[in-house]
């Protein structure tokens, strides 16, 4: 508890400045809009500050005017209507935890295999770096097309763009963890007449705990990059990546705002959670987390 108090003081500073900034920059970035308006009222700072931090439709609105959307739509909707942000956080949220369970089972099951056979550790292993290279812009379109031909929509189409984002990392991080292990200890349990099941279950899965957290709290973070870059190309009208969408054909810089903040605090409620659950199982190995 004392040391998450002790790393919660420096973010919060972080915070509190990037706040101060973003008020700061909302002066030169919205004198278009507010321009007429601070002309107007006679010029001067309180004029300024007023009509920039105040436009309703500025490039860039203040913080707390993205407090007050936040608000508007979080707590005075009913969380299941379509107008509330709970519900389009749930729809994004629902693809995401879909896809990192996915994503997880896959880079898991890969990094077995690859630890216990060279030949396929020689075939996968280049195959696995080369499908990150493909931008997400480029397949997430042809996954949708071709799902969709095939009759799945909804869910699963953005679910699996999330698998194919974040299965790399629990592959590479359970790799190095299933081979960390020394040599004296697999020689150990070689001694013990160990089969390979057993030595995986005994020593390679324990030794590769820290080494699959520290993955998972990459990959629940860019799995739900990809459940909101999967929503883009379906023309979604729920989730995230579809307020994006509505606000910026729209010129909704407000919802836009809302939804880049709502994204970004699941985020990292979501590796918060992982982190949290590392700690638990760290403690109950007799780990020091």
């Amino acid at each position: 508890m004392k040391t998450e108090r002790g790393q919660a003081i420096p973010v919060l500073v972080i915070c509190l400045i990037l706040v101060v900034v973003w008020y700061l920059a909302c002066i030169p970035m919205n004198s278009v809009v507010a321009e007429a308006k601070i002309a107007a009222a006679g010029g001067g700072l309180a004029a300024t500050l007023t009509e920039s931090w105040n436009h309703t439709r500025p490039v860039i609105p203040a913080p707390h005017q993205i407090a007050a959307d936040l608000w508007a739509t979080v707590f005075t909707i009913a969380p299941w209507a379509k107008k509330s942000l709970l519900y389009h956080c749930w729809v994004t949220l629902s693809s995401t935890l879909v896809g990192f369970i996915l994503g997880t089972l896959l880079g898991i099951g890969l990094a077995i295999l690859i630890v216990h056979s060279r030949l396929l550790s020689k075939a996968l292993m280049p195959l696995i770096i080369a499908s990150q290279t493909i931008p997400i812009l480029a397949i997430a379109p042809m996954i949708i097309v071709v799902l969709g031909a095939m009759g799945f929509t909804g869910l699963l189409p953005k679910a699996l763009i999330s698998t194919y984002l974040c299965f790399f990392p629990v592959t590479i991080g359970m790799v190095k963890g299933l081979m960390s292990p020394d040599v004296i200890h697999r020689d150990l349990m070689h001694t013990y007449n160990a089969g390979a099941a057993e030595t995986l279950w005994k020593l390679r899965l324990p030794a590769s705990v820290p080494y699959l957290f520290t993955s998972l709290k990459i990959a629940i973070a860019i799995a739900l990059t990809g459940a909101i870059v999967g929503e883009l190309p379906t023309g979604a009208v729920a989730g995230i990546g579809a307020r994006l969408l509505i606000g910026s054909y729209n010129g909704l810089t407000m919802m836009i705002w809302s939804a880049l903040v709502a994204g970004s605090v699941m985020a990292a409620t979501l590796v918060w959670l992982v982190g949290h659950a590392e700690r638990r199982m760290l403690t109950r190995m007799g780990v020091r987390a």
